[in-house]
């Protein structure tokens, strides 16, 4: 799409700052200026956007309450020529954000989708965080319930004793923080690696970069945490949680996942097979073994 050629038919998937304003590219201001039609998460919020860049183009909300409806007018309107970017209240849309709906949609009715590139709180967050960037998993916000938190910690760790040792990438809200931390701790070590960057691209951008007990430790001693946040954990086992997790056998860690998480045993042995790649048969007999 070159800068002097009009804008072509089709859905636009616009990234707007995450912060500061100076990281919108060219290529989206054009963009939302030629097209018919702004798709916002939160059209308040996206008009300041627009106002500070002097673009008026028309807006309508697309969020994730009326994703789906929205998403047929927008493709019924897609259908006739126009031309629609849809942006979330910041970042790239469809990470953790509405989008995906609409895409797959035009995708399925042969409109054209582009994509313009900007500002991700996660890639940003990923290449100033110290942690290994050649591998990474982005696994969007971690379950507000400590239980559901804890069992997908458990399936990170076991991931990576098999081998799997990516960057996990998440987002995380400021008055949960302290137990995810918490939590963390418990699953990993005190000494696994982290890093917590917060109010990327913003006059407080921090990175908190340490052991989960230290940054835990820096975070518990503030009397608030403000400011949206993404939390990164190495994907690298430090050697007392490697062990642990080769030593721990199958009967402990189904009396783990009774007594820690609640789970009744019939779950428990489904997610020791899950986590270990054993057939339930197997884990049953052994766990069998150990009540004798």
């Amino acid at each position: 799409m070159s800068e002097s050629a009009p804008l072509a038919p089709g859905l636009y998937l616009v990234a707007t700052p995450i912060g500061n304003l100076e990281d919108i590219t060219l290529r989206a201001l054009r963009v939302l200026r030629s097209c018919d039609r702004i798709a916002c998460e939160d059209t308040r919020q996206t008009q300041k956007l627009l106002n500070h860049f002097g673009i008026e183009t028309r807006t309508v909300s697309y969020h994730l309450h009326n994703e789906q409806s929205r998403a047929e007018e927008l493709i019924a309107d897609l259908r006739n020529g126009a031309r629609i970017a849809v942006v979330s209240d910041a970042g790239t849309p469809g990470i953790a954000d509405p989008g995906v709906e609409v895409v797959q949609a035009a995708i399925a009715a042969g409109i054209s989708v582009y994509p313009i590139p900007g500002a991700s709180a996660a890639l940003s967050a990923l290449i100033a965080s110290g942690l290994d960037t050649e591998q990474f998993t982005f696994r969007g916000f971690l379950p507000s319930k400590s239980g559901e938190r804890k069992s997908l910690l458990e399936i990170v760790k076991t991931e990576m004793s098999n081998g799997h040792r990516a960057t996990q990438i998440f987002y995380e809200t400021p008055h949960r923080i302290a137990d995810a931390l918490a939590d963390i701790e418990a699953i990993f070590s005190a000494s696994h690696r982290i890093t917590l960057a917060r109010e990327l691209t913003k006059l407080h951008e921090e990175f908190l970069r340490g052991t989960v007990v230290s940054v835990r430790a820096e975070i518990e001693k503030r009397e608030a945490v403000r400011g949206e946040m993404v939390l990164l954990l190495s994907g690298d086992l430090d050697a007392s949680t490697q062990n642990a997790s080769e030593k721990q056998s199958i009967a402990d860690e189904i009396r783990s996942l009774m007594e820690r998480d609640h789970l009744d045993e019939k779950e428990a042995l489904k997610r020791v097979a899950k986590n270990r790649s054993l057939g339930k048969s197997e884990v049953y007999r052994e766990w069998q073994r150990s009540k004798r």
